[in-house]
């Protein structure tokens, strides 16, 4: 941005206006003000019988701070702002004949002298990248999701179907494959994607950060513009049509949202007005190098009251039914990817970092207090206490955490030759140990299938047809396993090369029958544990599962089942981890009953080779394995049976 020399229609004229009153400071400078998206940053509106716009900045090292832009010519002495006589560090001031669609920046000259062109940090809407600057917005829009927000509460609790399809929007589909620089946009995204979702049966979709940034190869996850969609794929109120239709069509939207680090962009929050507004001052405690990217000061109130109005700005302007914070292990721990002496320990002499362990705690607090019927979902991958439990019982509030022992432990077996598996038989039956500990969601996340860890097929052992039938057994292990459950996009249709934010999903894959059988898997399991209470019901519960035999570690065979509250109400999960069929294979069991198979990932249709357990199968008094009554079944081979209990006898 250069400035240019000044035109004669734009007059260096600015009302000290205030849409900001001395309790909105207070509770700014307390930490309590939870909606400053409706304070600072830029609002249109009329004063004194004249349109414009409303600014109003925080920057409390500033000597002088003033508005440049599309209608001044981007001229830094135009429009100066007036600071604040609270000392609040606020700036502010009335514009005339600002408008919706004009570009801004603040010109801010620090106490030192250094000159800084920023964008607005509570900005609605942001210029396409590479350029930078801000653009004045209204928020406007005629939703059409009432029936969803007054019933999301019976479809977003922890007793629901919770399978979660993430995407990244900008390489899920392409106009041009080859094109990188081109994106649909989000109503043309709208039209494609959430048909395919409903279609598929996920009952939500997660979207890897939207929020604006300035590099497409940091995913989202650098963010400089916390309060816009990015625009890439359009407008803010593109976006609200795009969760529109996810609502319309009984579908959740979850938001990934990064509180953890900014990046150094100059236009954005690093060294605001030349102090260390938003980051820590000591770079011990205020600089993350593995992402090279500046940590939030959680101690600092102001700061507070950004990311605490930043998380309720989505789930109030945007409808968003939930939040996936990002590296919640980074924030909690001060020593997180740090040698001896490159951190700072509490005030206790520990390694937690108090003040950010606080904030998450009033988050959870906030957005279960203010908009009950939401889900908040920790991205925390250590044995810390109580991500999901209460804040009154000392924990962290939120209302699941991904179970990063699970998916570690789970991806590390089924790379094992199936020969090899019967020496590691515990990798699967140890997250039972804890898997109530917490309220857990199975996460095949994006980061599992990048930087050279291989596509979820080619993590398989075997041949072709040993990797597809190992794909589909571990997709039926994971949605009979206790837990809410994710699939990035890709997993559910085996693809082939790893994840490539500039390109697209592998549609061609699907004119083959194998893939295709894969997507048909996945769509039946999704139907299983939406249709079956006994799969989600009881999901984080003890109640609701029972190991009926893991004894078989010579075979690697695992069989358990999932049940109601009632007990009685049951499904019998059979898993063959080996390629050699089992056949009238006997289960001891502990009651009479008779079985019917709901679903068998050796069935043809999935790409199988059909060893199936057709009609119904009744169990026999005959001790087997220390059990009264004894079924006998057929296992396939690399496969997954699952039956329901259809009579009491």
């Amino acid at each position: 941005m250069t400035a240019k020399p000044s035109s004669d229609t734009h007059r260096p004229e600015i009302v000290a206006a205030s849409r900001i009153s001395d309790f909105d400071v207070s509770l700014f400078q307390a930490g309590k003000h939870y909606r400053m998206y409706e304070k600072l940053g830029c609002h249109p509106g009329v004063h004194e019988g004249r349109a414009g716009a409303f600014f109003a900045v925080w920057a409390p090292y500033a000597e002088q701070v003033s508005v440049v832009g599309s209608f001044n010519d981007w001229q830094p002495h135009t429009h100066p702002l007036h600071p604040r006589w609270d000392h609040s560090g606020i700036w502010e001031g009335f514009i005339p004949h600002v408008k919706v669609g004009d570009m801004y920046k603040f010109f801010i000259r620090s106490r030192d002298g250094e000159i800084f062109y920023k964008g607005d940090p509570y900005a609605f809407h942001w210029e396409k990248r590479p350029h930078t600057a801000s653009i004045v917005w209204s928020l406007d829009y005629a939703w059409q999701d009432d029936e969803w927000m007054n019933k999301r509460h019976a479809y977003n609790n922890l007793h629901c179907p919770f399978t979660v399809y993430e995407v990244h929007l900008g390489s899920w589909r392409r106009p041009d494959p080859y094109n990188h620089e081109v994106f649909y946009n989000y109503r043309e995204i709208a039209d494609q994607l959430v048909p395919y979702v409903r279609d598929m049966g996920f009952t939500h979709v997660e979207l890897m950060p939207v929020m604006e940034h300035p590099f497409d190869g940091s995913w989202g996850y650098q963010i400089t513009g916390y309060f816009a969609p990015t625009s890439r794929y359009g407008t803010p109120q593109d976006f609200m049509y795009l969760i529109d239709r996810f609502h319309q069509a009984e579908i959740g939207v979850i938001l990934d949202w990064v509180p953890s680090h900014f990046p150094a962009d100059a236009h954005g929050l690093f060294r605001f007005d030349g102090s260390h507004v938003y980051e820590y001052a000591d770079m011990r405690k205020g600089f993350q190098k593995d992402w090279n990217s500046y940590i939030f000061n959680y101690a600092r109130n102001e700061v507070r009251c950004f990311l605490l109005s930043n998380a309720l700005f989505w789930l109030d302007k945007y409808h968003i039914d939930g939040l996936r914070v990002d590296a919640v292990a980074s924030m909690i721990y001060l020593d997180y990817s740090k040698k001896e002496g490159e951190w700072v320990p509490n005030e206790h002499g520990g390694r937690e970092n108090l003040e950010a362990i606080s904030l998450l705690q009033e988050l959870n607090t906030l957005v279960y207090g203010q908009y009950p019927g939401t889900q908040t979902i920790a991205e925390e991958s250590t044995a810390f206490y109580g991500v999901s439990k209460p804040v009154y019982l000392g924990g962290l509030g939120f209302g699941m955490k991904w179970m990063m022992g699970w998916m570690n432990d789970t991806l590390e077996y089924f790379k094992r030759d199936p020969y090899f598996r019967q020496f590691h038989h515990d990798q699967l039956t140890f997250s039972l140990v804890y898997a109530f500990s917490e309220n857990f969601m199975l996460p095949l996340s994006h980061d599992e299938v990048v930087h050279g860890k291989s596509p979820m097929i080619y993590k398989m052992p075997g041949d072709d047809w040993q990797k597809f039938a190992n794909l589909r057994l571990l997709y039926a292990y994971m949605f009979t396993h206790p837990g809410a459950k994710l699939l990035f996009m890709g997993n559910e249709i085996a693809q082939t090369s790893e994840w490539n934010f500039k390109g697209q999903l592998d549609w061609h894959l699907l004119q083959y029958s194998l893939h295709q059988g894969i997507q048909k898997l996945v769509k039946q399991l999704n139907t299983l544990y939406r249709q079956y209470t006994a799969l989600h019901e009881t999901q984080f519960m003890p109640i609701g599962f029972e190991w009926i035999d893991i004894g078989d570690r010579q075979h690697s065979i695992f069989i358990y089942s999932r049940h109601e509250t009632d007990g009685y109400r049951k499904l019998l999960i059979a898993l063959n981890m080996t390629p050699v069929p089992r056949l009238n294979y006997e289960i001891g069991m502990a009651e009479e009953g008779a079985w019917q198979e709901l679903l068998n990932t050796d069935d043809p249709a999935f790409g199988g080779s059909g060893v199936m357990n057709p009609g119904v199968h009744v169990t026999h008094k005959q001790p087997c394995k220390g059990k009264p009554y004894q079924l006998i079944i057929d296992l396939p081979p690399l496969g997954a049976v699952i039956m329901e209990r259809t009579i009491n006898q």
